[in-house]
């Protein structure tokens, strides 16, 4: 009777032992890849509850949320022979599990590599102020490469954006310096459209007072009235300089 009580118990446990080695569970994000005997299963398992073979199958479980890749910082020389330090961030999903696993043997180190080739790659063919400004145009070719790289490992690359770039101290100088120069030739440019608008409307006011003389007197008035209504003022106002007017409108036919 103690014998065949110790029999069941023992059967139990590797019931129980069974139980717990072959019963899985996936999350809904998870896919398991089983290799039995070796040889892949066509379809990966999950999300839920599953089963295994003791011994015979090996399982391997695949994330398939979005992944963060930050991509260390890297030397790049541009187009323009200007060393700069750039690093960026990209962002990737695994959208065939079976080739994650079977087609690369670690799909995260192979990424970070591919991004990083690429991240030297295309900036050194841009020039600096490209590199600046076109931050949407480069992120593009970014992600089109390393997408194009990565997808047969299952793969699917779907942003890759441009960081931080940064610039060696006397290049930022120089740079401050354009655009200094940039901003005092734009300076110069709008002071001298505002002399020329200014004396062609000196010279549009000229053509006025010499059909009408009377409006130079008429503007003597009023710049006494405004000098008058703030403060005491003499003004000595040349006659000379109304005189040719008043020559001209006195010759002038009734």
């Amino acid at each position: 009777m103690n014998a065949a009580l110790i029999i069941i118990a023992v059967l139990v446990f590797l019931v129980i032992l069974f139980l717990f080695s072959a019963i899985k569970v996936a999350r809904e994000y998870e896919r398991g890849i089983i290799f039995r005997l070796g040889r892949l299963l066509p379809e990966p398992k999950g999300p839920g509850l599953f089963l295994l073979i003791p011994v015979v199958d090996r399982m391997v479980k695949v994330d398939l949320r979005t992944i963060t890749l930050t991509i260390p910082p890297q030397e790049v020389i541009t187009k323009d022979n200007v060393p700069v330090r750039v690093n960026a961030v990209a962002y990737f999903r695994i959208v065939a599990p079976k080739d994650a696993i079977v087609q690369i043997e670690n799909f995260m180190v192979a990424t970070s590599q591919i991004a990083q080739t690429t991240l030297r790659s295309v900036l050194g063919q841009h020039v600096l102020d490209e590199l600046l400004s076109e931050r949407e145009k480069i992120n593009g070719i970014l992600q089109g490469i390393i997408d194009e790289s990565t997808a047969p490992w299952g793969i699917k690359v779907s942003i890759v954006e441009v960081k931080d770039v940064e610039i060696p101290s006397s290049m930022q100088r120089a740079m401050a310096r354009q655009a200094e120069a940039e901003r005092e030739r734009r300076a110069k440019i709008i002071n001298a459209e505002g002399e020329f608008q200014a004396a062609e409307r000196l010279k549009d006011a000229a053509a006025v007072i010499g059909e009408q003389p009377v409006a130079l007197q008429l503007r003597y008035l009023q710049t006494l009235l405004e000098l008058g209504s703030s403060q005491a003022t003499t003004i000595v106002f040349p006659v000379d300089l109304i005189r040719p007017f008043l020559e001209k409108k006195a010759g002038e036919p009734n």
